[in-house]
Order: C-alpha cells, then structure tokens, then sequence
C-alpha cells in the first residue's frame, strides 16, 4: 500500500478508510510501545509526556493517515488500523464492573499513543474513575444493560451524547475478538444518512426540542438541557444522540427522531474487529452501537481498550482541575 490511506470494502456497499501496518512499520511500533511499557501508570501526567514525545516517532504513514482523518474523516467517520502489535500472550479477560488498564501496558500504550496523534486523550471523573484507558468486556452483573458491559444489543448512540464536552472521537484497540468472529461493532455515519431523511425532520432535528439522560456509569449527572440533534453546518451537520437516552419533547420532534434512526439504521456498517485493529470513530458525524451476544464469561471473551480524544484541549480547561486529561 502507497498511499497513507486507503478504501476497504467492508462486505456492503460502504467503504471505510483504513491502514495495515507493514511489518517493518509493526516493528518500528512495536519497539515504541515496548518503551513505554514499565511500571508506569497510564493515568500519571509524566507517562502522558513520554507518550505524546514518543508519537514524533510514529511509522511516518500512520501518522499521515490519522492527521488525514483529522482533517477530513470522510463520508462513513471511521479509520482503522491493522496489524498493532498487541502480544499474543494475555491475561484472561476481565468480568468485573468499571474495569479499567492503569497500568501502562504494551496495548495501553498502543492505544494511548495513537489517540494523541489525533488530538488529546481525555476521561470523564465520573466514569471509570476517569481512566484514561478503559476496558470494553462483558460484565456478568450487566448483562441486561445498555453499557460496555452488557451484552444485549447496545443501541446506536454518539458517546456521552449527555455531555456537553463529549469525545470528538472514540478509539477501540481489539486485545481479543468476539467468538467465532461475531460482529461486535456496529457503525453508521449522518454524512450517509442525511439524504434519506426529508427536511421537515431534518429541520426539527435542528431545534432544541431534545433530552439526553446521562448513562448510569455518570452517578447522578441527570439529564442535559434541551438539545439540538443536529448542528452546525445544515448540509453536513454534527450529530448528537443517544437512541435509548434521548427523548423528543414533541410529537413532531419525537417522528423526526424515528425517521433519523431509521435512515441511520439503512446505512449502518459492520465492523469485525480482530487482535491487533483499532478503530477511531469520529463521535460528532457517527453513532455507533454493538450486536448482541452471548458471553462465556470464561476469560475468553471480547476485550477491547477505549480511549476517548479531544481536538481543543483548552475548551475544557474550567472543567480539568490541574490542567489534567480528566474533566470533572
């Protein structure tokens, strides 16, 4: 592959942007992350130096195909990269709630590092105690729930859609894959979705007639203030919504809200993920959600590391204490 960037059919008609790493590129990463990898802690400020200075020295095409995806993430909003060099040795799986990686892993660092080169790596107090990286397995005391930790179908939803500095993007590094290679993730872009709704809805969509309830990980945080669904530019606008926490606060907002999830659903993308790919979503043009499963809870299950990113750092500062990655 030449170009830092490429076209992968993902088995529809939807393409998605992605980079395999060469093995020369997976050795030059692998002896990064090895650097990084100690008795540090992934949460300390001095660590978050180390990582930031060590992506300098990222393989030069990867990090051409992420400042790409920052300037433009196309019409689908996601970017994987394959071939990480995640070892092949784990331990097993967690199955416990709030699970989060401290310590400063080969994979935690993988994941670390190339969050940064996207923007700033960041985590809500709330949630998981604001790790910076957090686990993504099935939780048996969850099943039922609409979390990372459940295993019923988690509806599509932008990331902490509540919130209003929520992520620009999600990063989902696999550690390991789904049984039998079952689809864990499910991705749909409004830049696709757009054309097939009509522009009565779309305009309702457009107005502040919308709630979104805080997840249960975010302890009495309640719900935002009446929202937009869509903002920003009319013919490619951001997206904010949460399919099972956002609640129209009319009937003519509630059918726009059904007429968005059905256009959204019609051009949704698989995304199989396997050891070694990691996957960005830009969180303000995609939804993403997750099939349901079934769970060994056996210490083989699917795990996946999740950063978050922010592209303005400094819009948050009042809300980081110590000028830290974790908003209050």
């Amino acid at each position: 592959m030449t170009s830092a960037m490429a076209r992968t059919n993902t088995g529809s008609d939807t393409d998605v942007l992605a980079v395999r790493l060469t093995a020369p590129e997976r050795a030059g990463l692998q002896a990064l992350a090895d650097g990084l990898a100690g008795p540090a802690l992934v949460d300390d400020p001095g660590w978050q130096r180390q990582a930031r200075d060590a992506g300098g020295r990222l393989p030069p095409r990867l990090a051409a195909a992420l400042r790409s995806f920052r300037h433009d993430p196309g019409p689908e909003g996601t970017f994987t990269v394959g071939n990480l060099p995640v070892p092949a040795a784990l331990p097993p799986t967690p199955a416990v709630p709030e699970s989060v990686e401290r310590a400063a892993t080969v994979p935690a660092a993988l994941a670390v590092l190339l969050g940064a080169e996207l923007g700033a790596v960041i985590a809500y107090r709330e949630e998981k105690h604001g790790a910076l990286v957090q686990n993504v397995v099935p939780v048996p005391a969850l099943a039922g729930s609409q979390s990372n930790g459940g295993s019923v179908r988690l509806e599509f939803h932008t990331e902490n859609a509540f919130h209003p500095h929520r992520p620009d993007y999600v990063g989902l590094l696999c550690l390991r894959p789904a049984h039998e290679d079952q689809v864990g993730t499910q991705v749909a872009s409004i830049r696709r979705a757009l054309p097939l709704m009509d522009e009565g809805c779309a305009a309702a969509l457009r107005e502040a007639r919308y709630l979104t309830e805080a997840p249960p990980s975010f302890a009495g945080a309640g719900l935002s203030r009446p929202h937009p669904v869509l903002s920003g530019a009319p013919e490619d606008p951001d997206l904010r919504v949460d399919f099972h926490a956002t609640r129209a606060l009319d009937e003519g907002a509630q059918k726009a809200l059904a007429q968005l999830r059905e256009a959204l659903w019609a051009v949704r993308a698989d995304v199989v993920l396997r050891p070694g790919d990691m996957v960005f979503v830009d969180n303000r043009l995609v939804v993403h959600g997750r099939v349901a499963f079934t769970p060994r809870y056996d210490g083989t299950d699917r795990w996946l590391h999740r950063v978050f990113v922010h592209l303005d750092h400094r819009r948050t500062r009042a809300s980081r204490p110590g000028n830290g990655a974790v908003l209050d």
